[in-house]
């Protein structure tokens, strides 16, 4: 078991040399094409799990309005701000999705 963690720590350390890269242009063009895709991935999970989150959102004040129907204006309003909270995340993962994008 030590032989193979010596192994393992050995390759780390080797490939590490191996796949260096010097600085300069190409290590700054090397990054250029994964700043798209990461914008895009951060937006889609963002948007995605927004939209669960609404969801659940709605459907819990809907079946707290279908419990307590005169209840039903503080469900509302609590559910309005909760929906705005939650639509706030997704913006500002576009924000940092411009700022990757774009720096």
């Amino acid at each position: 078991m030590k032989r193979m963690m010596f192994l393992l720590a050995l390759l780390l350390l080797v490939s590490t040399f191996a796949f260096a890269q010097a600085p300069g242009a190409a290590a700054a063009s090397a990054k250029d094409w994964a700043k798209p895709i990461a914008a895009a991935v951060a937006i889609t999970v963002a948007a995605g799990l927004c939209g669960l989150g609404q969801g659940k959102a709605v459907s819990g004040a809907a079946e707290g309005i279908a419990r307590n129907p005169s209840a039903a204006g503080a469900i509302r309003a609590a559910m309005l701000l909760g929906l705005v909270l939650i639509e706030s995340l997704t913006l500002y993962a576009m924000v940092i999705a411009f700022i990757i994008l774009f720096t």
